[in-house]
């Protein structure tokens, strides 16, 4: 028999959450950026994301007001922009121009991409939900757009060269290698070590 659970006070202890950096913007300011924990997706038909908020955040009002928000994944190289973005107010200070990042128009978007991100997610909030510390902004996700250098010799996207971060209650880790993919449990043993070598 496994040890015993302790019992904890409940929290957020689901764990390990992406790193990323949402981009939002109105008309005539400055776009910001903020980082969020509390990010996933929660439709495959239509895609749809959600992202909570906190009330006094800066940020909170851009994307409630705009109704939309871009939520940039990050490599381990945009990583010290994205804590910068996560401690610094954008009352205070243009992210953007502070981190050396580069503003992307999207296409039917006041708010831009983060251009060093390897991929973004725009997405247009559909409700708003108020849950206590945080609001939860339910949005449609309207476009997608992968850097042109994060794709393979086939076209199509290579994870790898992203080198996407996690977060895991204030520590930002690196993802390790590769353990399996979706069906490896039943996969004939030809097939299992065919694509083990193919994500290597």
């Amino acid at each position: 028999m496994k040890d015993a659970f302790v019992d904890l006070k409940p929290g957020t202890l689901l764990a390990p959450v992406p790193a990323v950096m949402v981009s939002c913007a109105l008309p005539g300011i400055r776009p910001n950026i903020i980082t969020l924990a509390w990010v996933g997706t929660v439709n495959s038909e239509p895609p749809m994301c959600a992202i909570s908020v906190r009330k006094e955040r800066c940020s909170h009002d851009i994307i409630r007001d705009s109704g939309e928000f871009v939520i940039n994944l990050v490599g381990e190289d945009q990583l010290r922009a994205t804590d910068y973005c996560g401690v610094k107010s954008g009352r205070d200070v243009d992210k953007f121009a502070a981190c050396g990042l580069t503003p992307v128009a999207i296409e039917g978007f006041t708010a831009p991409a983060v251009g060093e991100c390897p991929l973004y997610l725009a997405c247009r909030v559909q409700s708003v939900q108020e849950l206590g510390s945080h609001d939860l902004f339910l949005g449609t996700i309207e476009k997608v757009g992968v850097r042109q250098d994060m794709l393979d010799d086939t076209g199509r996207i290579d994870f790898g060269k992203m080198r996407l971060t996690a977060y895991n209650h204030g520590v930002y880790y690196a993802l390790g290698g590769t353990l399996g993919f979706f069906g490896f449990s039943v996969a004939a043993p030809d097939v299992l070590e065919r694509r083990m070598k193919e994500l290597k």
